[in-house]
């Protein structure tokens, strides 16, 4: 796995350090866009969600959240697609 990459960061007034693999911030950047946010604005709302984990942490389960949503949906998709194909039975 790729090493950690550190970086800084100002949440809610406060600066602070997010050590992340460098697949995390290219997800979280991807995320962010596809919100239409700024990394920085994601963030800040993943840190103002979380409870007991800390924000390295959070971050990683946001964008695991995130793909997971995704997979869900391409699966229900390709069902209904299944399904549209398969003949009904009487």
């Amino acid at each position: 796995m790729n090493a950690d990459r550190k970086r800084s960061l100002t949440i809610a007034g406060h600066r602070t350090s997010v050590s992340l693999e460098e697949p995390f911030w290219e997800a979280l950047k991807d995320i962010a866009a596809i919100e239409g946010q700024t990394v920085a604005a994601l963030i800040a709302a993943v840190d103002g969600r979380r409870e007991g984990v800390n924000l390295s942490s959070a971050l990683r389960l946001h964008v695991l959240a995130h793909y997971q949503g995704l997979a869900a949906q391409s699966a229900v998709s390709h069902a209904g697609t299944e399904a549209a194909r398969s003949p009904e039975s009487d």
